[in-house]
Parts: structure tokens; sequence; C-alpha cells
């Protein structure tokens, strides 16, 4: 009986310390958004800015249907500026059809997601760096 009880035990404490780590996403000081292809359709991209100490910010990007990678770069851009601190980021195109959000000396680091996407042929990847 008590054997039964210690396997219960230790396999909700498992479980629950797996839980809590799927749902942390990794940080960095410096994160790149890699924009790939023309939206076929409009909609939007929906994104999370979780500093490490501190709130989720959301930024949502509303894309016009027919936008270019690069057009869609600064919609994604403008939308990341508009929406986070100027004291703590920096928000810039790189190579045009790249962004790069970067924290400001003495700020937190910070985990960047892709939360949802609605725009059709625009290929998204983040990286941090």
């Amino acid at each position: 009986m008590k054997l039964r009880a210690l396997s219960a035990a230790i396999g909700a404490t498992v479980l629950l310390a797996a839980l809590a780590y799927a749902g942390t996403a990794p940080t960095a000081n410096k994160w790149r958004i890699e924009l790939d292809g023309q939206a076929q359709t409009g909609g939007d991209l929906q994104f999370r800015v979780t500093p490490r100490q501190g709130e989720p910010i959301e930024v949502t990007v509303t894309i016009r249907s027919g936008r270019a990678e690069n057009n869609v770069a600064k919609d994604v851009r403008d939308a990341f500026a508009a929406k986070l601190s100027p004291e703590r980021y920096s928000v810039e195109v790189d190579d045009g059809e790249d962004i790069l959000i970067k924290k400001k000396e003495g700020q937190p680091d910070f985990a960047l997601e892709l939360v949802e996407s609605s725009v059709q042929n625009v290929s998204i990847k983040i990286e941090g760096e």
C-alpha cells in the first residue's frame, strides 16, 4: 500500500515538473525573427515577449494580402516598436527581411514566441542570439 502511494506521489511530482518546464520559454538578450515569402492572405501574426522578470507583452501584427517579405518585416518591426518600451528594447530591420529585437543594457533577458499566425505563405523562424 505504501509503495503504491509513494509511486503515485513520485509520478505526480514528475508530471508537475514536466508541465512547469514545458511552460517556460528560453530567454536571450537578443532575438532574430526571420521572415520568408509573400503573404497570400491577410491576417495576424501574434507574438509574446516575456521578460525574465515581468509580465508578458502581446504583440499583434496585421498583415495585408500580397505583402512581400521585406514589407512584412517592416510591419512586424513597426508593431514591436509601438508596443515595446524604447527604454527596455531596441527593434530594427536587418538584411531586409529579418527583425532584431535586443534588450537594452541593464534590462533582463527575455523570451520571444510566435503564438499564432493566420497569414498564409509567410514562413517565420525565431532564434535567440
